[in-house]
């Protein structure tokens, strides 16, 4: 299966968190919402760098946060994948009703708690990001699969 990724829209996007664009210069906008499930569980902002991925690429692995919302914030022009899928009927994604985008440097993204998602994976070298997630240092703070359906993101 080939998916061809488009321009990141909120609306496109909408079930499975929230996308914001860049405030105007001198305003600001809330990147979110943010939740969080677990009362023990404290926010970890992290700040990460991408090395260039060019496509196509193979997606080998899924992610999810169960209890936790993600925020990814670029620090600077930046086009990279966003890749969802709903659950499937295993429990795992359903990578056959995936979803795949490109946003830019000026979109920030939050996935809602329990959504499948890529890693982090930019397009252009040396992207930097933000990256905030709520953790208790269990392992209900991040689960990864394995995909074993033949899944490739084309141009």
């Amino acid at each position: 299966m080939i998916l061809h990724p488009v321009r990141l829209a909120a609306e496109a996007f909408a079930q499975f968190g929230a996308v914001v664009s860049a405030p105007a210069p001198g305003t600001r906008c809330e990147v979110g919402p943010s939740r969080n499930l677990r009362p023990a569980a404290a926010a970890c902002l992290r700040w990460t760098t991408a090395r260039a991925t060019a496509l196509p690429l193979r997606i080998g692995t899924m992610e999810r946060h169960r209890f936790s919302s993600q925020s990814f914030v670029p620090l600077g022009p930046a086009r990279w994948l966003v890749l969802v899928a709903p659950h499937g009927a295993a429990g795992g994604p359903d990578m056959a009703r995936a979803h795949a985008f490109v946003a830019d440097g000026t979109q920030a993204v939050t996935y809602a708690p329990d959504v499948w998602h890529h890693p982090l994976t930019a397009f252009d070298d040396g992207a930097a990001f933000a990256v905030l997630t709520f953790l208790d240092g269990s392992g209900d703070d991040e689960e990864f699969v394995t995909i074993a359906a033949d899944v490739t993101v084309g141009d």
